[in-house]
């Protein structure tokens, strides 16, 4: 069973060094949390597993890093400058602040009439460019990462001779400011996507939207979310944004409620054609706003015909924030054992678990024991899985308990019969609690093959 409630979630993040409150010895700030050593360890597994996904087992997709700090252009020609704005009224008895499209004319923290008129609330941050702050320099942190993905289109074209289909995939930071932070990592002011864009010729790409939507469940399936625990929900037509022609939400059911996981949006020739130039020598479907700043043309041209054409973008875009609290809630449960105590576990995928292996010495005093489990993580560690902790805690139950908690698949016990007669290791298995001796000299190969099965 998955956690109870999201203060289950909150108090193992913080008791094991998952996540903690930004700030937090000075009271912390709303909306901003910081990765502790297991914590940022499974972030960086699971935009592994998408990058490998993505760009490693596809011939179709490239990468991108690009800058945080976004050109007020690119924001004001995708619409963000415009939109991505929300009325907002406060209460004036109670100090509240609530959007006013969710009002019926009282406040809904204390009932009180008397609120003020609405006013304009940026959810995008904005800072000066430059030593002098002369208000005329300025720039944006991103509010998502897909921009620089549209505006560097040309540039990755022109270097890999891409055409359509093919994709951009980008992992970064974003940053919106949330009116209303809240249900821990989920909304946040500072968090990570994981985005492709992936760029198709007009008339395929309800057919891709669809080979979209059916490989981003199938992957988070892998990351160890079961299809019961996954919904879909085609936007209705009167609430999808300005530049969607058709959008599927991947709905997971968090500790909080059915929320959206992960989007998979068909944002037809908008992007491309608000960003490039000569857009009335292209034949645009999307009604975009006329630009006169871009000096690229981002459009291909068919090399038979000389035609232009502007692709249509299919975008699976994921928070990599709400994927760690989707598998970490996932991944929680509280056993019964046999003997009637309990265990509680993080049955993590194999390639998720921030600690991959856990080699615990029966005694930390032993200098034989000692060096033999030293030398045994540094062999494992050359294996590139993740990894592998040496802990001498002394206490080999309490070990295993501890590292059930976290999710350590499995936890190998050097120990008197490691340094004697047939040279074994015992290694115990997480999910089964089952042990094993295991020849020290076939340990490395042992070890490989387990977390092969699970790639």
């Amino acid at each position: 069973m998955p956690a109870k409630s999201m203060d289950e979630l909150v108090s193992l993040c913080k008791r094991r060094g998952f996540i903690f409150q930004s700030g937090d010895i000075y009271g912390g700030v709303q909306g901003l949390y910081d990765y502790g050593p297991l914590g940022v360890e499974l972030k960086n597994n699971l935009k592994a597993a998408w990058w490998r996904s993505m760009v490693y087992e596809r011939d179709d997709v490239e990468g991108l890093d690009a800058a945080i700090l976004t050109h007020r252009l690119a924001l004001k020609y995708s619409g963000h400058e415009a939109t991505f704005s929300d009325p907002m009224v406060d209460c004036r008895s109670c100090k509240a602040r609530w959007r006013a499209d969710h009002l019926d004319g009282k406040c809904p923290g204390c009932g009180s009439t008397d609120l003020t008129d609405p006013r304009p609330f940026n959810l995008m941050f904005k800072t000066t460019v430059g030593p002098v702050d002369d208000g005329a320099s300025y720039a944006y942190l991103r509010p998502e990462t897909a921009q620089a993905i549209f505006t560097n289109f040309r540039h990755v074209v022109d270097a890999t001779s891409r055409r359509p289909p093919f994709g951009i995939a980008q992992i970064g930071k974003a940053f919106r400011n949330e009116i209303t932070p809240r249900n821990f990592i989920f909304r946040v002011r500072e968090f990570e996507q994981m985005e492709l864009e992936f760029f198709v010729e007009p008339g395929t790409d309800e057919d891709w939207h669809k080979f979209w939507v059916d490989a981003r469940v199938s992957w988070w399936q892998a990351q160890g979310i079961p299809a019961d625990r996954l919904e879909l929900l085609y936007v209705p037509a009167d609430e999808l944004a300005h530049y969607s022609k058709a959008t599927v939400d991947i709905m997971y059911r968090f500790p909080h409620g059915l929320e959206e996981l992960e989007g998979v949006a068909n944002r037809t020739d908008f992007d491309l054609g608000s960003h490039t130039k000569g857009q009335d020598e292209l034949t645009l479907t999307a009604k975009v706003e006329p630009n006169r700043d871009s000096n690229t043309r981002l459009a291909i041209q068919d090399t038979d015909s000389k035609q232009w054409l502007v692709p249509f973008v299919i975008e699976p875009s994921a928070g990599v924030d709400r994927g760690v609290l989707a598998v970490l809630n996932e991944a929680y449960r509280v056993e019964e054992l046999d003997n009637g105590s309990s265990r509680t576990v993080l049955a993590l995928a194999r390639h998720l678990a921030p600690i991959k292996v856990a080699v615990l010495p029966l005694k930390r005093n032993h200098e034989g024991i000692v060096e033999t489990a030293r030398q045994i993580k540094q062999n494992l560690q050359k294996l590139g899985l993740g990894r592998i902790l040496y802990e001498h805690t002394g206490n080999i139950g309490k070990g295993y308990r501890r590292h059930d908690e976290v999710g350590t698949p499995i936890c190998v016990t050097v120990d008197f019969e490691t340094l004697e007669g047939e040279q074994t290791v015992t290694v115990r298995d997480r999910d089964s609690m089952t042990q094993q001796r295991v020849p020290l000299a076939e340990l490395t190969a042992f070890v490989r093959d387990y977390f092969a099965e699970s790639r």
